[in-house]
């Protein structure tokens, strides 16, 4: 899903998996609906719009509270149209996220590969930057058109091996 993958990739943004998987959980569990024996859907841009920022903060979401009030806000009013963004070009669909309040490279290649279906968006850290010192001209050919996927066995690579 696109908005869960967005929303999800912002509060990331400078976090560990712990916490980001806390605030998430917490994000549900208030404003999801129960799906089964407490596990809650991710709540909708509607219905985190009438959220404020202080909304988002009791959640754990510190200084990127007020990026997802302001996404929330955009996408349920129409200003933001994620549908739209999963038509266009890879560079196109970079170009329209990386206009929203709070997102940033990185952010945006996370969104596009797991949220938009874009394959090739590749998303860089610290662990791919390692990774890429072992290929200073680039991917091999092999991996056109599925970078964002080769990433993912890369990283999990040089987790283990670096």
């Amino acid at each position: 899903d696109s908005w869960e993958a967005l929303c999800s990739f912002v509060i990331s943004q400078q976090n560990n998996i712990k916490r980001i998987k806390g605030i998430i959980s917490r994000l549900c569990k208030a404003y999801g609906d129960e799906i089964i024996n407490g596990f809650y859907s991710f709540p909708s841009a509607e219905k985190l719009s009438s959220l404020t920022v202080a909304d988002f903060e009791e959640l754990g979401m510190g200084y990127r509270a007020k990026y997802l009030e302001k996404l929330s806000k955009d996408v349920a009013g129409g200003k933001i149209d994620l549908e739209k963004i999963k038509v266009l070009t890879l560079d196109e669909a970079r170009k329209e996220l990386l206009n929203i309040y709070g997102v940033g490279i990185k952010v945006a290649n996370c969104a596009l590969l797991f949220g938009f279906g874009f394959y090739d968006a590749f998303p860089v850290d610290v662990w791919m930057k390692r990774v890429m010192e072992y290929y200073p001209d680039g991917l091999p050919e092999c991996f056109d058109g599925i970078g964002g996927i080769a990433q993912q066995y890369l990283f999990h690579w040089a987790r283990n091996n670096l």
